[in-house]
């Protein structure tokens, strides 16, 4: 089988090694400016770790914001942990990078989207005469400088 490069592993990788620095500068030295990240992972995930009333009320995903007020910012080459307010009740959360779905700062509109691999896994069990083969089209080349502001 011939060797090939693995840019979807190799992406993700550094997705996550980029999330890891900025947490850690934060953990150091606070969020500057109006910086502020909505981080949504999948509760799912092995490694997670959170109350049960928060894993009853987000099963699937949940979306936590860092901004105003968080404690315990601790970051691993695993994961990170951090403490929340939840309605007056501070609740510790471990998060495993790997459970990381999005991470956006809006102040400089910045986002990373991690793709999961599910559906191409499903993809694979398919029979192969089960789809009909799609129609190959030649590559379209979209000119970028047409959409830039004046």
């Amino acid at each position: 089988m011939a060797r090939s490069i693995d840019y979807g592993n190799l992406m993700h990788r550094a997705m996550c090694s980029l999330i890891q620095t900025v947490l850690q500068d934060v953990s150091v030295h606070g969020l500057p400016g109006t910086h502020h990240f909505f981080i949504t992972f999948d509760t799912s995930v092995e490694g997670v770790e959170m109350a049960d009333w928060l894993r009853s009320r987000y099963p699937g995903e949940m979306t936590i914001v860092v901004q105003h007020w968080f404690a315990g910012l601790v970051v691993t080459d695993e994961g990170f942990q951090i403490t929340l307010n939840f309605g007056d009740n501070p609740e510790p959360l471990v998060i495993p990078f790997d459970a990381v779905r999005t991470f956006v700062d809006p102040s400089v509109e910045f986002g990373l989207r991690f793709e999961t691999h599910d559906d191409d896994d499903e993809d694979d069990e398919d029979d192969p005469e089960d789809d009909p083969p799609q129609p190959t089209q030649d590559a379209q080349i979209l000119r970028l400088d047409k959409f830039r502001k004046q």
